[in-house]
């Protein structure tokens, strides 16, 4: 028998996997663009621009994918989520209009300097808040101080995600988009001078990853949850971790030698997607946890009637056999010759 609700987690993790994977890159070309260096700062954002502009707009279909699987599939999670984290969801959505508007109009609009500036900032600082706040949602249900019952608005739609280890996961996330876009960018950078420079900050991004990968450990464990036992004591953990640490030997060879674009993006996106599955693991089979010794929500528990996930499957089938060889159509149009030159 068909476990109809697996298979729509499964859906549910691949479309938050290739949202990282691709929006979490996009957003993080905002957040390199913050910081350009002294040499070569036109370049970069016109090798920045040129990467974005094709595929920029499809990648949030992934964050739309999740939202309604969420809405159908387990439509209690979806209410809890959006009630007790409305402030954080609502940073997202600001950080989303105004970077998709900046984006747009410093491309289209007057070139006259200062609405171009405004234009530039608005889109660097939207990228880095939307990231921000992207992983201190995702800490939320996980942390358990979610409060149904608590008595102030402070407790019931503030403290579960402003605290020092959702803070800390918002960090975390920037990082990996950054690193993300400083991956791909080696790849889409012909000129040597320019793919040096991505990959150098990778590298640098690469080590702040890690660092604050235990530095989120600790924040778990200051905060009275036992991630450091709970994702050990996993087997499935453990051996994303001991595959992760494998890939990084590779990954940082491929760095420092300058050597293997295309296995430089591979064995960075395969880092990352690593991470994500072990986040996914170590949450599951909980939704959502709660404070004030509350039992915690299951996706079983919170899943829709058996008919409304057989509907739903469907549509994900139907629209995936639609949505799929779209996306590879699109890239092939707009990305075919940077993987020419890079293969």
């Amino acid at each position: 028998m068909i476990n109809v609700m697996a298979i729509i987690l499964l859906f549910l993790a691949l479309s938050l996997l290739f949202y990282v994977l691709f929006g979490g890159a996009d957003f993080g070309a905002g957040i390199l663009e913050l910081r350009l260096g002294k040499t070569l700062r036109d370049e970069q954002q016109e090798l920045m621009a040129h990467a974005v502009a094709p595929v920029w707009e499809a990648n949030h279909m992934w964050l739309i994918l999740v939202v309604v699987i969420l809405f159908m599939g387990f439509p209690r999670v979806y209410t809890e989520l959006s009630t007790y984290l409305f402030l954080p969801i609502m940073a997202i959505l600001l950080g989303i209009v105004v970077r998709g508007c900046a984006f747009t109009f410093r491309h289209y609009d007057t070139l006259t300097p200062r609405p171009q500036g405004l234009y530039r900032w608005a889109y660097r600082l939207s990228s880095l808040w939307t990231a921000f706040f992207l992983g201190v949602i995702a800490g939320a249900p996980f942390l358990g101080r979610i409060s149904p019952q608590g008595s102030s608005f402070y407790e019931v739609y503030v403290a579960s995600w402003l605290n020092p280890f959702c803070l800390v996961l918002g960090c975390f996330t920037v990082a990996i988009f950054a690193l993300l876009a400083a991956v791909y960018l080696v790849g889409e950078a012909s000129d040597g001078a320019l793919a040096a420079l991505f990959r150098r900050r990778a590298v640098f991004l690469a080590v702040t990853v890690v660092v604050l990968g235990a530095v989120l450990f600790a924040a778990a464990e200051a905060a009275d949850v036992a991630m450091t036992r709970l994702f050990f004591g996993n087997p499935v953990c453990c051996g994303v971790f001991a595959l992760a640490t494998l890939l990084l030997v590779p990954f940082w060879w491929c760095l420092r030698s300058k050597q293997g674009t295309v296995a430089v993006r591979a064995l960075g996106a395969g880092i990352i997607a690593c991470v994500l599955l072990g986040w996914f693991v170590l949450q599951y089979p909980v939704a959502l946890r709660y404070a004030g010794g509350l039992p915690p929500l299951t996706f079983a528990e919170a899943a829709a009637p058996d008919a409304t996930q057989r509907s739903l499957l469907g549509a994900l089938v139907v629209g995936s056999c639609l949505i799929f060889p779209s996306l590879i159509y699109l890239l092939k149009i707009f990305k075919g010759e940077t993987f020419r030159r890079t293969s």
